[in-house]
């Protein structure tokens, strides 16, 4: 080795030693050599697969990294919620029912997004987790794009198929990173923040779609999107490290479990049944209500959309921005005393969202509706968030990337296919008797499933702590 490879490589290791969450007993063979450059470690020589993953890297990069995955995120649940800004001007354009717009925004989404989610999950757990971020993020903005040139219905469910097969690759690897690359002591924080980009991706898309849709029409919202998308993977491609490229792939040498094992075995824990139970219920509510509550206020409020971006859009992702970031607060600090704390938040969070929804809907004002959802969604992003690493504090490490896609499809094929369904065809049932008022008195009906999802997580909480697993 050259004098400036070791100038560089002392350099490094100072760098290590002194990073939050790095052992300094640990032996300088233990580690690589860090190519400043680019953020990354060189994968020529494999680190010990002792050595936690999290001790790789400075607090720069973790800034970094995390950056990245939040951006990620704001990609993903932009395309997602704005198409729940353009339904009106889409069934003005094709002339299709309550029921078709259901179908197109949750069932043509969720149904490719299950399918996909194990496949990918696998891949999450044995491969190279950039390299399926960068991938999925590839594909579901080409997806985008095509659902902005579509020109017939079926052209649209087809373009929304192509994002529900690719958007299941960016949940588990970007968890699973999070989680490598931070302790787990700070893994909540972390976690919130990253997940925190689904409320500024919402936000944007409620209230920029919103904006791009009322002045440059609906399909222009789903064209950016898409190209900002291709940005977005060249530049995960080019910051996020893959730790197992240190650590000689540990998971993929040590996997036994095969996918169906992995399965069984996450079936074995209660407290992970009830708690995707629970979640599934959640979504359900969540991405059935939320899908429709637009076009409700179009119709029965009579407001128009830039009011509905401009105070409906970005009074709620407000509260799913706060509330995520608060409940990673209160699962880091509750959790410490008791694991269980986890469910409990859950569990009390939806009892209370569901008596606060039903008032927000009983209420005949959009500035009503909205101050009282400001708080229902702030309470419930911030149980929400807390279920997330209750996932990760039970399902243990081999399984993990399984884990999430297990959880992602239940409440994708509950919440995101079957909610949104369930309230356009309650609506369309309820049309011959209530005609404009029909989604009304859907969406207070849809209220009534927080009600066994707080049960759910009280049923979680009661066996977390014996199905803890590191």
């Amino acid at each position: 080795m050259s004098q400036t490879d070791v100038d560089c490589s002392t350099a490094v290791w100072d760098t290590i030693a002194l990073s939050p969450g790095s052992k300094s007993s640990l032996a300088r063979s233990d580690y690589l050599l860090l190519d400043a450059s680019s953020a990354q470690i060189a994968p020529s020589i494999p680190v010990s697969a002792s050595v936690p993953p999290w001790s790789l890297y400075s607090e720069r990069q973790r800034r970094l990294f995390l950056t990245t995955l939040f951006l990620l995120t704001v990609s993903g649940n932009f395309d997602y919620y704005v198409l729940g800004v353009v339904l009106e001007p889409i069934k003005r354009e094709f002339g299709v029912s309550d029921t078709q717009l259901g179908l197109l925004s949750g069932f043509c989404f969720a149904l490719c997004y299950a399918l996909a989610a194990l496949p990918y999950a696998r891949w999450s757990d044995r491969g190279n987790r950039r390299t399926v971020l960068a991938f999925a993020l590839t594909g579901w903005s080409a997806a985008t794009l095509f659902f902005g040139l579509a020109r017939s219905f079926w052209q649209l469910a087809l373009a929304r198929l192509g994002v529900g097969a690719m958007e299941p690759g960016a949940t588990p690897p970007a968890q699973a990173l999070v989680v490598d690359y931070y302790p787990p002591e700070r893994r909540g924080v972390a976690l919130g923040i990253m997940l925190a980009g689904g409320s500024i991706g919402m936000l944007i898309a409620l209230a920029l779609g919103g904006y791009i849709t009322a002045t440059l029409g609906w399909r222009n919202a789903f064209l950016i999107a898409g190209w900002v998308g291709v940005g977005l993977a060249i530049l995960t491609q080019l910051t996020l490290a893959e730790p197992r490229q240190q650590l000689g792939f540990p998971a993929a040498q040590e996997q036994s479990e095969s996918s169906v094992q992995a399965v069984v075995q996450l079936c074995r824990k209660p407290s992970f049944v009830y708690t995707t139970i629970g979640i599934s219920l959640l979504y359900f509510f969540s991405l059935g209500v939320t899908t429709f509550l637009p076009s409700y206020m179009l119709r029965s409020l009579h407001v128009s959309l830039e009011q509905i971006s401009l105070t409906w859009g970005i009074a709620i992702s407000v509260a799913n921005l706060v509330g995520t970031l608060l409940g990673g607060w209160l699962a880091d600090r509750l959790s410490r005393r008791d694991i269980r704390w986890y469910a409990w938040m859950s569990a009390m969070v939806c009892a209370a969202g569901a008596v606060l929804y039903w008032i927000a809907l009983s209420t005949h004002s959009l500035y009503s509706l909205v101050s009282i959802e400001f708080v229902a969604e702030l309470l419930l992003w911030t149980g929400t968030f807390a279920s997330w690493p209750a996932v990760h504090a039970v399902c243990g490490s081999p399984r993990r990337g399984m884990a999430i896609a297990v959880l992602q499809f239940a409440y994708i094929l509950v919440g995101s296919g079957l909610g949104p369904v369930a309230t356009g065809a309650l609506s369309d049932a309820l049309s011959a008797h209530y005609g404009p008022e029909s989604l009304h008195y859907a969406l207070l009906i849809m209220t009534g499933s927080l009600l066994p999802a707080a049960v759910a997580f009280i049923w979680s909480g009661r066996s977390m702590a014996q199905d803890q697993e590191a």
